[in-house]
């Protein structure tokens, strides 16, 4: 394993009005502990959409025609470059506010709390980790309760 990240910068932007939403810095302490330990540099923008980009991205990209409450979008290198060669750019997360916001209603957890899960789900999956079979989501789902519980929050799979 690698120690870090040891250089990592996370662009929060926000599309949607800030109220109740976390602070960029909240998102750069989750992405920083979903990435510790497994790469040493990132960069990633994350941005917070409403409800309405969130489905059309959605559509676009999955073929879904709902709002999601998380998209990860893994960077891709450029072709040219040497073998070997690596960018830190690790890729793009849409958070869907009102979804969120939503789910953590329904499911009775703090805001929050979900915005942290979900930000770390979704760093995961621009490392490559996935939910596609049974056992691929229990491995990734184990990984989201350590890195939480890390973070001093409650396993974000207990039912409420």
């Amino acid at each position: 394993m690698t120690k870090g990240p040891v250089r990592l910068d996370v662009a929060v932007g926000y599309a949607v009005p800030r109220a109740g939403i976390p602070a960029a810095v909240s998102f750069r302490k989750w992405v920083t502990a979903a990435l510790e330990g497994r790469i040493r540099e990132a960069d990633l923008a994350i941005r917070i959409v409403g409800s309405k980009e969130g489905r059309a991205l959605n559509k676009h990209y999955r073929g879904k025609d709902y709002a999601t409450n998380v998209l990860s979008f893994p960077a891709e290198l450029p072709e040219g470059l040497p073998k070997g060669v690596k960018l830190p750019l690790l890729g793009d997360l849409v958070l869907c506010a009102p979804v969120i916001a939503r789910e953590a209603k329904e499911q009775g957890k703090p805001l929050a709390a979900h915005y942290a899960h979900l930000t770390v789900h979704g760093a995961l999956h621009l490392l490559g980790w996935d939910h596609e079979d049974t056992r691929e989501a229990e491995c990734m789902e184990q990984l989201e309760r350590e890195i939480l519980a890390g973070l001093g929050l409650p396993d974000p799979y207990t039912e409420r």
